[in-house]
């Protein structure tokens, strides 16, 4: 019995000097204890202080008390002095579990107090919640807490940072949180070093919010060392930012030009085919745009939920629409003008007026709207060049239209007559090709495909009567650029003028650019008269 004694003894001391510290640590970390130490009138330095002790439990939970201090709406209730969100429900207040966020009931408004705050009780809640969030399972709330507290640059939030570092498995998440750390290290006081090593992350951050970061602290430090680490750390990221500046331009480029490839490839049909210069084209333009409008505002009134498939609806009437206007033209007018390019281009030029005021009568002057389906909104980052849904869907129907017309010109008889009518049209006749209805069908087929590029420019230009004419003087270049009648010449045309437009833009403005880009095109032209790629053919060479 007695022996039993000594072991009784070591059991009470392991419980008093080993378990007894555990289980008031435990009882320090209970989230539910910490909060109703917000509880009675008490000064904003105690305030911080709680907020940091939630913050330290990792407990997401706080987390609804703590959006609750910042808007205002955590309270104390007099007498027993616990701790409520509450929120006014007529002349009393309803009041919520602060973790949990269970009703409690509903007292006076006499009862309660709030706690107070101010901005810089709220800027340590937002931080607080950072720190919070660093420990979320979902790693993309964890990755939008990095990047929070890299834009915040709080040396205070070095070690909860340091601790979610090593607890961190994802490896992009984690590279955040390194990049969140360093733009802390530059913000603190720690040795030069450590920032050294800091700048050095940023630079593989390579952005132009880290740029300005290590801007200011390398204006601001005055030790050798990390100041030229910082230097270093600039020239790279200016490296990096000059490159996807250009390669912005390039995709701004690839997707001026498939704007102009849209408009001018329908014109290259009918200027190669007929060498009929049709300055209504960019009124077909217009109205396959009006089309457009007229199929959503159909969806709109009656059928709203068809609203996704509104273009694919609008294409084939855009198609019809303004193929049957310039099979209208071509029938009525312009075939009795062939052989007299000057009458011609007078009256299509009356063409384009007249269909621009009967759209301005029906519709008005002023702009439509038309709305873009879900999967054409928005935008998505490849490294720091930002690409658009809308503009990145026109590249592909631009591409699929071209491939379609390159089949249809290849592959079909009406093509092959229109190869052929191009070539040599006297041989052709002679042949047994009906010439005038090749004529009719090709002038439909430009103005029809002219119709769909209005389907797809009313997604990123203004509806309006005058929308085809900021594109035909750029249709025509193209063509010319490109090579009368070659479609892979309009192709190359429309990008290649598209590119070199937005690298102009920056330096000479976008209409001193369109004239540099003019004079260009007939300085080429006095070299080449035929373009890039002219077409062969007796009648062609003549």
């Amino acid at each position: 019995m007695n022996r039993s004694i000594p072991w009784l003894l070591l059991s009470l001391a392991v419980l008093l000097f080993g378990l007894g510290p555990a289980a008031a640590q435990q009882a320090e970390a209970d989230p539910a204890a910490i909060v109703q130490k917000f509880g009675g009138k008490q000064s904003f330095d105690a305030t911080e202080a709680v907020i940091a002790e939630l913050a330290a439990t990792g407990d997401e939970r706080v987390a609804r008390a703590l959006r609750a201090l910042r808007e205002g709406d955590l309270y104390w209730r007099e007498g027993d002095e616990a701790v409520f969100i509450a929120t006014r429900k007529g002349s009393d207040y309803e009041i919520f579990d602060p973790l949990t966020g269970d009703s409690a009931g509903t007292v006076p408004s006499g009862d309660l107090q709030k706690v107070r705050v101010k901005n810089s009780i709220r800027n340590a809640v937002t931080g607080a919640l950072g720190t919070l969030t660093l420990r979320a399972e979902n790693p993309a709330q964890r990755m939008r807490a990095a990047s929070t507290l890299f834009s915040d640059a709080d040396p205070e939030m070095i070690g909860p940072l340091d601790a979610a570092i090593a607890a961190e498995e994802d490896s992009a998440v984690k590279a955040r949180m390194q990049e969140a750390r360093a733009s802390a290290v530059l913000a603190s006081d720690l040795p030069a070093a450590d920032k050294a090593a800091a700048a050095k992350v940023l630079a593989t951050r390579a952005d132009r919010e880290s740029l300005t970061m290590l801007i200011r602290f390398a204006g601001a430090t005055d030790d050798p060392v990390a100041k030229q680490a910082a230097d270093a750390a600039i020239v790279a990221i200016q490296n990096n930012i000059a490159f996807w500046n250009q390669t912005q331009n390039i995709w701004y480029g690839l997707s001026l030009g498939s704007v102009l490839l849209l408009a001018a490839i329908g014109l290259a049909i009918t200027f190669g085919v007929m060498g009929v210069i049709n300055m209504a084209h960019g009124e077909m333009v217009m109205l396959g745009a009006y089309t457009t409008f007229m199929v959503q505002e159909l969806i709109r009134n009656n059928a709203p939920g068809l609203f996704e498939w509104s273009l694919t609806i609008a294409l084939p009437l855009a198609f019809l629409v303004s193929g049957t206007v310039g099979l209208v033209m071509e029938r009525g007018l312009i075939r009795f003008l062939y052989g007299r390019p000057l009458e011609t281009l007078l009256a299509t030029f009356g063409v384009s007026l007249i269909l621009q005021q009967a759209v301005r009568t029906i519709f008005g002057p002023s702009n439509r709207q038309v709305g873009n389906p879900d999967w054409m909104s928005g935008a998505f980052d490849v490294g720091l060049m930002s690409v658009t849904w809308n503009r990145l869907w026109i590249i592909v129907f631009a591409l699929v239209v071209f491939l379609a017309l390159l089949a249809v010109l290849n592959r079909t008889p009406l093509g092959l007559q229109m190869r052929a009518v191009t070539q040599n049209r006297r041989m052709a006749a002679a042949m047994g090709i009906r010439t005038p209805w090749v004529d009719a069908m090709t002038f439909a087929l430009g103005s029809g495909i002219a119709g769909i590029a209005g389907v797809a420019l009313s997604q990123i230009d203004n509806v309006s009567p005058n929308l085809g004419q900021g594109y035909i003087i750029d249709s025509f270049m193209v063509v010319v650029f490109g090579g009368v009648g070659n479609l892979w010449g309009t192709l190359v045309g429309a990008m290649t003028l598209g590119i070199v437009n937005k690298f102009l833009e920056p330096y000479a403005g976008a209409v001193l650019g369109k004239i540099v880009v003019l004079v260009l095109i007939i300085l080429f032209i006095q070299k080449r008269p035929r373009g890039l790629f002219a077409q062969k053919g007796r009648f062609v060479d003549a």
